[in-house]
This record gives structure tokens, sequence and C-alpha cells, in this order.
């Protein structure tokens, strides 16, 4: 016989909203094709980026210069054509690659400005709680000195009474009777 559990507010929910009893596979990430995007921005501005494209150039430039008429693929006359194209492609792609991955760090960025923000403001509300309290715990302290310096004076006062009234009145002796 099943048993019929009640859904209660404090079990968790899956996705679709039933609650989740078995383990949910792994996902792929969403976030791929911005750390691809960011993975060609780095790569771009680096010195072997840099060599690896002018050696290239340099190659296909001295290919389509040296090489018999026959395997000549861009022609030097026409201003190697082809290797313009070829930049132009690779450069058309370059820009927005980068502006994406700029854009994604701008709103990393930006969180991580708003939780400085955050921990901030929490760290300036706690200084302001302890400088409350620092202060009460002198005032209490104050407030207790002078409860200890007024016992003492009242303390002095009263023996300086009692040692009056001991010079005034001579007391009886209970056994001379």
């Amino acid at each position: 016989m099943a048993r019929a559990s009640k859904v209660t507010l404090e079990d968790p929910r899956g996705r679709s909203g039933v609650l989740a009893r078995a383990p949910r596979t792994p996902q792929p990430s969403r976030d791929r094709f911005g750390r691809f995007t960011e993975w060609i921005a780095r790569a771009m501005g680096t010195p072997t980026f840099l060599l690896i494209l002018s050696l290239f150039c340099v190659a296909w430039i001295t290919w389509n210069t040296m090489a018999p008429d026959s395997v000549r693929f861009d022609d030097a006359a026409l201003g190697f054509t082809a290797l313009t194209l070829m930049l132009s492609l690779q450069a058309s792609y370059a820009a927005p690659l980068i502006l994406l991955a700029q854009n994604r760090q701008d709103d990393r960025d930006r969180v991580q400005i708003e939780q400085d923000r955050q921990r901030a403001e929490r760290n300036l509300a706690d200084t302001e709680y302890l400088a409350r309290e620092v202060v009460a715990l002198r005032m209490a302290l104050t407030d207790m000195t002078e409860q200890v310096m007024t016992r003492d004076v009242l303390r002095q006062e009263l023996r300086a009474l009692l040692e009056q009234l001991d010079e005034r009145e001579p007391r009886e002796d209970p056994g001379a009777s």
C-alpha cells in the first residue's frame, strides 16, 4: 500500500514544482560561450598571438611572391586581396568577441563593487555599534567608580559618627551591675 506524502512549505522543491526526490543530473553551463569569448580575448592580447599572426602573414606573402605562378593563390599584383579579406574577417569577429568579454568583466566588476559597498555598510554599522557599546561601558564604569567612591565616603562618615557616639556615651559594662 503506497503512502501519500503531504507536501509542506519546508520541503525542497525541484524545478518542475514537485518535490525533488531523485538527484538532479548536472546541466551544461549556459555561460560556455561567454567563457569562450573571454578566452579568445585573453589569447588575442598576448605576444604569442601577435607573433603567430605575424608569422602567418609573412608566410602568406612569401608563398604568394616566391612560389611558382601555378601554385600561388593570392596575387601580389592585386595587393594580396585574400590575405586582406582573411585579416578583415578575423578583425570583424575579434572586435565583438572582445566587447563581449569586456561586458562580462564589467558585469563582474559591478557585482564586486556592490558587494564591496554592502560590506562597507556592514562594517560601518558594526563600527558604530561597537563605538556605542564602548561608550556605554565607559559610562557604566564611571557610574560604578562613582558608586564605589560614594560607598567609601559613606563608610568613612559612618565610622566617624560611630566614633563620636562612642566618645559621648561611655558604654556600660553588662556584667558590672
